[in-house]
């Protein structure tokens, strides 16, 4: 699991645990408290306040309202912890942004690259990330973690990117792309690029790298099929 989804998760159970000392809740049986409340086991709503899992979306606003919170404040610590009185809290440069995380597989590629091809049942992830993002589908919408330099420097090996597999292309987007050589299938990730029309009026397309250094991909000289378009694009700072 990557440190990025692990520190969203701790900073939830920091903000639960929070809310429930405000309540005075003791610090024995809270998860007793949550799981009869939201009909989870003991077990699943002690993952809660141990930084181990977050509830799925449907249940952050009825947990808010029980704890007397703001489900922006709980999920992203924005906003007043609630019932504080104190509407006119001023931002720096910088604002919550009111958007709800959601829970999206990480694929490998090989996953990605069923994903159009056989149909990837969602069964075995390689692991769990967070977003705001949703789309026309949401459950089209995964994460891929960056592996080679072919798209640096903007994108790096260990960045996350999440993709939507039900939007389309236009020229210039960022996409996850199926391309066969060979009899052999790649997955990769590159910017789309539209150079022409062939005689069947089919745009002729290329798969750019932004790093010089790696070939172009033109769907006249391989088969070039795109599963995705990139969304958004994660990076852990590390100092």
């Amino acid at each position: 699991m990557n440190s990025t989804t692990e520190k969203i998760k701790e900073e939830f159970a920091k903000r639960i645990n929070k809310a429930m000392d405000d309540k005075n809740y003791p610090l024995r049986g809270r998860a007793r408290v949550l799981s009869r409340e939201f009909g989870v086991s003991d077990k699943g709503a002690g993952k809660w306040l141990k930084g181990e899992a977050i509830p799925e979306t449907s249940k952050i606003p009825l947990l808010a309202d029980f704890l007397g919170v703001s489900a922006e404040w709980l999920l992203n610590g924005a906003s007043n912890a609630a019932n504080s009185g104190n509407s006119s809290e001023v931002f720096g440069n910088v604002r919550p942004t009111g958007k709800v995380l959601r829970e999206i597989p990480v694929l490998d590629f090989v996953q990605a690259g069923m994903w159009k091809e056989v149909a990837y049942d969602g069964l075995n992830p390689k692991g769990r990330a967070y977003t705001t993002y949703e789309g026309v589908n949401p459950k089209a919408v995964f994460s891929l973690t960056i592996d080679g330099m072919s798209m640096a420097p903007d994108f790096l090996p260990g960045d996350e990117i999440v993709v939507d597999a039900a939007k389309s292309p236009v020229p210039g987007s960022l996409v996850v792309a199926q391309e066969t050589q060979h009899g052999t299938a790649l997955t990769t990730f590159k910017k789309y690029r539209v150079v022409g029309v062939n005689e069947h009026g089919v745009d002729i397309i290329e798969l750019v790298p932004l790093n010089p250094d790696y070939p172009t991909y033109n769907s006249m000289q391989i088969e070039i099929s795109i599963i995705g378009v990139v969304v958004q694009h994660h990076r852990e700072f590390k100092y």
